[in-house]
C-alpha cells in the first residue's frame, strides 16, 4: 500500500512493518485505555478530548472545524501525516470510536486516514509490542478542508421522510428500531418513518477482530431490504453506531454516496411535530 493507495482498514501485521514511519501516527481512541499501548501511538480518549459535541438538541454533533483543527493539531497530527485509528475491538459499538473519528477526518478533508482492523485487540493477538504508556508529540499545524458530501444535516432528513428519495438506514438494535426500547438521548421511542434496520452488531466480529467482508455486508443489507442506491442516509441514536455502518457501507463495500446523520435520533425525536414510527 502506497501513499496514493490508503486503505481504509488495516491489519496488525501491516502496522507491525510500519511503526515508526515518518508520517505515520498512530491515534489511540480507547476510552478508558487498558492494558498498554501500541509503541509510539499517541492517546485521546473518544469520549471526553472533544471528537463530539452537542449542539442544540444533538448530543453527538461533529464539531466546528477550528476545534477539531485545535484537538487534531494538538495531539502532533498534521495534514502530511497517515493517521491509524485504534479502538478497543471489543464489539461493533466499540469499534465506533475509530469509525466516527476516520468519518471526521474524511470530513475534514484529510483522507489519509485508516482504521486498525479488531483494534487493540488484534494488536494483542497479534503479539505485537506494547508499551506502558502512550506517546507524546509536538502540537503542529492542522488545516482542514471542510466538505459536506459526508454528512446528511436534519433539513436533507426532513426532505428524504417527505419524498422518499433516499434509503434511510437505522443502525440501533431491533428493539430501538420497533419502539420497544428507547436510548436516554432520545425523547420518544421509535424511528425516522421508512427507516429500514441493520443491527451493526452483524457488521464485525470480535472473536475474528475483522470486519465483514465487503461482499458479506452487501449481502447482509439485502437481507435487510436496504437499497444501495440513491445516496443512503445512516443514523442511530448520536451518529456513534452509524459511523460504523457508514465505514462498513461506503469505506469496505464501496456503495457511493453513502451519508451520516450525526444528529440521528437525538435531534430529530426533540421535536414533537417531527414523526415517529413503531413508537410514540
Amino acid at each position: 500500500m502506497t501513499e496514493t493507495t490508503l486503505s481504509p482498514l488495516v491489519s496488525a501485521d501491516w502496522l507491525k512493518h510500519r511503526l515508526g514511519g515518518a508520517t505515520l501516527v498512530v491515534l489511540d481512541l480507547r476510552t478508558p485505555a487498558a492494558g498498554g499501548f501500541i509503541p509510539g501511538s499517541v492517546h485521546s480518549d473518544y469520549a471526553t478530548a472533544g471528537w463530539r459535541a452537542t449542539v442544540g438538541a444533538g448530543a453527538g454533533m461533529l464539531p466546528d472545524s477550528p476545534a477539531l483543527e485545535t484537538l487534531i493539531g494538538g495531539l502532533g497530527i498534521g495534514n502530511g501525516d497517515h493517521v491509524v485509528l485504534v479502538a478497543a475491538g471489543a464489539n461493533a459499538s466499540d469499534m465506533g470510536n475509530a469509525t466516527r473519528v476516520y468519518w471526521t477526518f474524511r470530513m475534514l478533508g484529510h483522507d489519509a486516514v485508516s482504521v486498525l482492523d479488531g483494534g487493540f485487540a488484534a494488536w494483542t493477538a497479534a503479539a505485537g509490542p506494547v508499551k506502558p504508556l502512550p506517546s507524546d508529540r509536538k502540537p503542529v499545524a492542522f488545516k482542514a478542508t471542510p466538505r459536506s458530501d459526508l454528512r446528511a444535516t436534519l433539513p436533507e432528513v426532513e426532505a428524504v421522510v417527505a419524498s422518499g428519495s433516499a434509503p434511510l438506514h437505522d443502525a440501533r438494535s431491533a428493539e430501538q428500531f420497533a419502539g420497544k426500547a428507547k436510548s436516554p438521548q432520545a425523547r420518544a421511542a421509535g424511528t425516522i418513518p421508512g427507516a429500514v434496520n441493520l443491527d451493526i452488531a452483524t457488521l464485525y466480529s470480535a472473536p475474528d477482530h475483522r470486519f465483514a467482508s465487503a461482499e458479506a455486508i452487501r449481502d447482509l443489507a439485502d437481507k435487510a431490504g436496504l437499497p444501495l442506491k440513491d445516496q443512503p442516509i445512516t443514523f442511530c441514536n448520536t451518529g456513534h453506531l452509524a459511523s460504523v455502518s457508514w465505514f462498513a457501507l461506503s469505506e469496505i463495500a464501496g456503495v457511493p454516496g453513502v451519508r451520516l446523520y450525526d444528529g440521528s435520533m437525538s435531534e430529530w425525536s426533540a421535536d414533537p411535530a417531527r414523526p415517529l414510527q413503531n413508537g410514540g
